[in-house]
């Protein structure tokens, strides 16, 4: 099917945002809003969101990819992760109004991208909203940092051989290891501080899910600690108890890959698990 992509303008907040819509010869009635994170702007690390949208629009879907306020091409003063739900929900509402055939949309997000979809699912009941797909999503604390470092660093080290032969051979310096190994336990042992104002982002994305009744694609790239960090905050916090075994969510990891599916390899394989799940949620069973 043929693609075309429309640049847009879209206001937020006073500001001005700009996206790519990714536009498909005939436009079916599921949609997506690509949500930027960390330091990349609309067009992705190896030009993977440009890819990703013209992909899913070949099959039908119209895709919005956007600059957040203050990254990329847009105006305004750069806005973290948690506070970026105007600009979610401004990308929305253009994706709409210039699409009219979708009436239900997916958010999709990488890294912190997917942390601020998450969190724009928990603080907006917007009834448009039909699936969030979450790439290695974000839950950054130095206790997960640490569990993480322990239990996939220092334990994979042990397993090495030329850890082993460095050693005997006394090449290895681990004086420097011994100290990071020491604070990460430190961290691990520490506790958060109960007089915080409000929760957590990491307890917030998980009440979010809990409460979000769409379906979820939770894709995950097997050699990236960021998600290593999240399947780890998943399985020992108390808040995200028992959130990765709904019934409504589907979890696929991608084998070997690293953290922005660098390889076409990986990036096929990612793009395939969206795909077939964007035709699920546009015919439910």
């Amino acid at each position: 099917m043929n693609v075309t992509d429309q640049a847009v303008v879209i206001p937020c907040a006073g500001e001005h945002l700009v996206g790519v819509i990714s536009r498909p010869e005939q436009p079916g009635t599921l949609g997506l809003v690509m949500v930027v994170g960390g330091a990349q702007y609309r067009a992705g690390s190896h030009r993977q969101f440009v890819l990703l949208a013209r992909c899913l629009a070949s099959a039908g879907f119209p895709v919005i990819r956007f600059d957040h306020r203050g990254l990329g091409d847009s105006s305004g003063k750069r806005m973290p992760f948690d506070a970026i739900h105007d600009d979610i929900g401004a990308a929305l509402d253009t994706l709409v109004h210039q699409c009219p055939s979708v009436q239900r949309v997916v958010l999709w997000g990488l890294c912190d991208g997917a942390s601020a979809a998450l969190l724009y699912s928990g603080q907006h009941q917007d009834a448009r909203l039909a699936g969030l797909c979450l790439l290695n999503p974000w839950v950054r604390s130095d206790n997960t940092l640490a569990r993480t470092r322990i239990k996939h660093y220092y334990t994979g080290r042990l397993l090495e051989s030329s850890f082993w032969q460095r050693l005997w051979q006394g090449k290895y310096e681990w004086r420097p290891s011994l100290k990071g190994l020491w604070q990460s336990l430190q961290a691990m042992r520490a506790q958060p501080p109960s007089d915080a104002p409000e929760p957590p982002f990491q307890h917030q994305m998980a009440l979010a899910l809990r409460q979000f009744s769409g379906q979820v694609l939770l894709l995950l790239s097997a050699r990236d600690y960021t998600a290593k960090e999240f399947v780890e905050c998943a399985q020992s916090d108390p808040a995200w108890q028992g959130l990765l075994q709904r019934p409504q969510l589907q979890r696929v990891d991608v084998a070997d890959a690293d953290h922005t599916f660098s390889r076409a390899l990986w990036r096929a394989a990612a793009e395939q698990a969206v795909l077939d799940w964007m035709r699920h949620l546009e015919t439910p069973t």
